[in-house]
């Protein structure tokens, strides 16, 4: 289980109805199948060695005995398989009938976890042949000669696998309005398998679906729900084999409508890191009841199957991405529209480049000038061209702010930073840091004294990726009176110009159009004399690919993995685009700059958290500015 990473299956077998021998060979033709693909922990229907819908032959002790066998017969053929597996199965105990999940490995069941509620209800009265579990503590059934744990309160662990604790609830356990599982995940579980059998009727796999996945994100752990499929009797009903697999809300895999193995991969380190930033998963009296039997199970590399999304923070359905994007204009734009509010601001005032991230800043604060019924002419819109300004960039912001009916300001710093210069000692031919940051500055300083003017705010333009890398002059474009881009990472924020561009193709096509060039245009803070009136700095040839950069920040601050696992992560997400000395390469960069760069973070003005990550030193991230790399770094050597 390298980097936390555990694959497991949820899988339908084809049965046939009280043929108990021919399930048997069903199931375990499926563990093997399970096994040949590296899985190691399975999750099995509910009553899938007899079958759900056998109604009154469960009295029977003929299918009863069939059952047991039928169960012996799996553990002789399986015991050199090193896979947990719960399966279902009726079981006599105490002259009472009851339904069961059996916990095998290596050949021996574990434990009989007995159903805690049993629907009583239209074609599900399994009460007429099974007992609903009412009994605390621990008891036992004798079991091919030997006495076996028969318990609802157990659960399972791997000590060459920390982290993996397994919780089993059967069915209707988790349509209930005390999951048995809530107290499992209490008591440590971070993966609960559920043996199902619920019948098809239109919409209802939705609801499945929900369920299964808001009870992973609600228990922050990973999910296995099999239900019966094909084989079970259609007299009344129809099982379509509905198999799913989800972690923290998110449905890894499914499948339905047919027999096999739903695969996909567990990061139990994930969601480990997700619980310690929480205070809800803990508690003496919850562990006290579900104690943990330790399993021994041979630690093995699991191959990644799961997708990774190589932009995490950027949807990639296209209908959600477009949700998300207006929800964040909404988010952005109501922080604002407050503080504008709070400080009878009479204007917002914004530099304006032409580039990205000014775009969008006085796309939202448009928006919020909605909010507030004020006109746009309210938006002070400065342009600052000196000398890395091309014609384009400059047009561009022009038009920008025409279209958006902004008032419009020009004030070239040039002249001014000139003298600065001349001040300082600094030539004109030395294109070094000074060079660069006294245009910086420059435009902060207009930009403050414009406000004061009019009694105005600026608005920051800086988005989170570049705060991530401290891409930002200090006290320059670093500087703001509120930063309306702080929680918007760089590939979100191309998405949220694009959206607007869309938006606006038939309404305001002039409009569209700008913004269409805008986003053509390399990202550049245009601080280098331009050559024959093109970009010469292109900010992504010099700090690394921004769509790496967002990767690595997403997994590093949000998730907390190690390099070693990001780039792990990363060479699945990008391999058709970045070989793996190329990740390395900008992973370390990011490292570096992430620690070099925390005094900025450390003082940055307020801005409004839009997404599951932000570096507000008030808010998601504290991080002492002296904070050393080397451990993460010395990580990164070593994979190389």
């Amino acid at each position: 289980m390298r980097d936390g990473f555990i694959k497991v299956a949820a899988g339908t077998p084809k049965i046939r109805v009280a043929d108990c021998r021919y399930n048997a060979e069903q199931i375990f033709t499926l563990m093997r199948q399970a096994a040949d693909q590296g899985v190691r922990v399975l999750c099995l229907p509910e009553l899938c060695l007899t079958g759900y819908t056998c109604g009154d032959l469960f009295l029977q002790d003929t299918l009863l005995d069939g059952a047991e066998e039928a169960l012996a017969t799996i553990l002789d053929a399986t015991k050199n398989l090193d896979m947990v597996t719960a399966l279902g199965l009726p079981l006599r105990w105490g002259g009472k009938l009851y339904n069961c999940a059996a916990v095998i490995h290596k050949g021996e069941v574990q434990c009989f976890i007995p159903k805690s509620y049993l629907p009583n209800y239209g074609e599900f009265s399994e009460n007429r042949w099974f007992t609903q579990w009412e009994l605390n503590g621990f008891h036992s059934v004798l079991f091919r000669g030997e006495y076996v744990p028969i318990t609802d309160r157990h659960l399972f662990d791997f000590e060459a696998i920390p982290g993996l604790v397994l919780g089993v609830e059967v069915c209707e356990d988790l349509w209930s309005p005390t999951p048995p599982s809530i107290l499992m995940a209490r008591s440590g579980a971070t993966l609960i398998l559920n043996l199902s059998a619920s019948s098809e009727t239109v919409g209802k796999a939705e609801r499945r679906r929900r369920l299964v996945a808001e009870q992973s994100a609600r228990l922050l752990c990973g999910y296995l729900y099999a239900s019966a499929g094909e084989g079970e009797s259609t007299t009344d009903l129809v099982f379509g084999g509905h198999d799913l697999i989800a972690e923290d809300g998110t449905i890894l895999a499914e499948r339905r409508f047919t027999t096999g193995l739903a695969v996909s991969e567990i990061d139990v380190n994930r969601l480990l890191y997700a619980r310690r930033r929480m205070s809800t998963f803990h508690g003496a009296e919850e562990a006290e009841r579900y104690p943990i039997l330790t399993l021994d199970m041979e630690p093995s590399t699991t191959t990644l199957t799961r997708h990774i999304s190589p932009s995490p923070f950027v949807p990639e359905d296209e209908t959600l991405r477009a949700e998300r994007c207006e929800e964040i204009l909404k988010i952005a734009a109501l922080g604002l529209k407050q503080r504008l509010e709070h400080t009878h601001a009479k204007a917002a005032v914004i530099g304006l480049s032409g580039g990205l991230d000014s775009t969008l800043a006085i796309l939202t604060t448009t928006v919020a000038m909605k909010l507030l019924s004020r006109p746009a002419t309210d938006i002070i819109a400065v342009t600052m061209p000196a000398f890395g300004t091309t014609d384009r960039t400059r047009d561009n912001a022009v038009e920008l702010a025409t279209r958006l009916g902004c008032t419009l300001r020009r004030i070239d710093i040039s002249e001014s930073v000139k003298q600065h210069f001349r001040d300082i000692g600094q030539p004109m031919d030395r294109h070094d840091v000074t060079f660069e940051n006294g245009q910086a500055r420059e435009r902060t300083q207009v930009l403050m004294d414009v406000a004061n003017q009019c009694g105005g705010l600026v608005v920051g333009t800086g988005d989170l990726s570049e705060l991530a890398l401290g891409w930002a002059t200090y006290n320059g474009d670093h500087m703001s009176m509120y930063g309306v881009n702080a929680g918007i990472p760089k590939t979100m924020v191309r998405h949220l110009v694009n959206y607007v561009c869309g938006d606006k193709a038939e309404e305001e096509p002039e409009l569209s159009a700008v913004l269409a060039d805008i986003l053509d245009t390399p990202v550049s803070p245009e601080l280098l004399p331009a050559v024959n009136g093109q970009i010469t700095q292109k900010t992504e040839d010099l700090v690394g690919p921004y769509e790496l950069h967002d990767f690595f920040l997403y997994y590093a601050v949000r998730w907390g993995f190690s390099p070693r696992k990001i780039l792990r992560l990363a060479e699945q997400a990008f391999s058709r685009k970045y070989d793996r000395a190329t990740l390395l390469k900008w992973e370390r960069n990011f490292y570096q700059r992430f620690f070099s760069q925390q005094f900025k973070r450390s003082c940055l003005p307020d801005g409004p958290k839009v997404g599951s990550l932000s570096l507000s030193p008030r808010g998601d991230w504290h991080m002492p500015s002296d904070a050393v790399a080397a451990l993460w770094l010395e990580q990164l050597e070593g994979l190389e």
